[in-house]
């Protein structure tokens, strides 16, 4: 039976991996700090890139990056380095490596300070989803005030690859903002 539902403009309809990913985590609120970490990994790696190119290697990098379990990332070393730059399977870019290590160790310090990185995240939208009502694509902003505010606080604490364009693009996939279409299924209306 062919699927009919109506998605948003940018999940092909060929690619059962993207349409996974449209209807089940994009603009779906996450809360645990493990995928947090992970979609915050993942937002910087796609920098310059396709997300689809992300989405296609996440397999791998939940194995390159110990699945994302943020202490072990904190504590990857030179030869972790060297290994991650050989490995195929991910972006082999050295900034975004180091920037992954860094951020986790930040991240770390961000989870000690406020008790968890959910709620440091979650509390610049008072713990509660913006839903917006976007009617065509060319509606839905790639910078808004706010990933502005948050950009500038994560760099302030010391990560790198968050500007204000990634961190709408996690807001958006950790579901901070719902930015689905108004013709989307998905859309709360």
């Amino acid at each position: 039976m062919k699927d009919t539902k109506n998605r948003c403009w940018w999940a092909p309809a060929n690619d059962p991996e993207y349409i996974k990913y449209h209807d089940e985590e994009w603009g779906v609120p996450t809360h645990n700090d493990r995928d947090l970490f992970e979609m915050l990994v993942l937002e910087g790696a796609q920098a310059g890139l396709s997300w689809s190119t992300i989405l296609h290697k996440r397999g791998n990098y939940r194995k390159a990056f110990d699945n994302f379990e943020v202490t072990k990332v904190a504590n990857y070393d030179e030869s972790k380095i060297e290994a991650l730059l050989q490995n195929k399977g991910i972006v082999r870019n050295q900034l975004k490596i180091r920037s992954a290590i860094k951020n986790a160790r930040v991240f770390i310090t961000i989870q000690e300070e406020f008790g968890s990185f959910n709620y440091y995240i979650w509390s610049f939208v008072s713990h509660k989803p913006i839903v917006n009502h976007w009617n065509k694509p060319e509606d839905v902003p790639a910078i808004t005030a706010l990933s502005k505010t948050i950009s500038k606080d994560l760099k302030k604490r010391g990560m790198s690859f968050v500007g204000p364009t990634i961190i709408y693009a996690y807001m958006q996939s950790i579901g901070m903002v719902n930015d689905h279409l108004t013709s989307c299924f998905i859309h709360p209306e």
